[in-house]
């Protein structure tokens, strides 16, 4: 079992930014991948980023390329997702989750709200 648990959502303005993290527990954290994800209000959630186990190797979907960085820190079993220039249409709740078997994000957080105003 892991256990994942955001925090760092707020209301910010246009061009802010916010850091989310997401501390684990239950498991070794470096032994899986991190990815960070986001649903706004009548979507399906999509994935926003991820992150290889030793933190060497990121992925992101284009519409935050270039924005948010994805990091984290195994000593800490914390992984973040820094969010610059932030736009309204970046406002939902973010979800982080763990990659323990291979391909699937077996465990997930319960979110954190973050809300972009124009």
């Amino acid at each position: 079992q892991v256990q994942l648990v955001e925090s760092g959502g707020g209301l910010v303005q246009a061009g802010g930014s916010l850091r989310l993290s997401c501390a684990a527990s239950g498991r070794t954290f470096s032994n899986y991948r991190m990815g960070w994800f986001r649903q706004a209000p009548g979507t399906e959630r999509e994935f926003v980023a991820r992150i290889n186990r030793g933190g060497g190797g990121t992925y992101y979907v284009d519409s935050v390329k270039g924005r948010f960085i994805i990091s984290r820190d195994n000593a800490k079993n914390t992984v973040y997702l820094q969010m610059n220039s932030l736009k309204p249409e970046d406002t939902a709740v973010y979800y982080c989750a763990a990659e323990v078997t291979s391909g699937n994000y077996d465990y997930w957080g319960q979110g954190t709200q973050v809300t972009v105003s124009s």
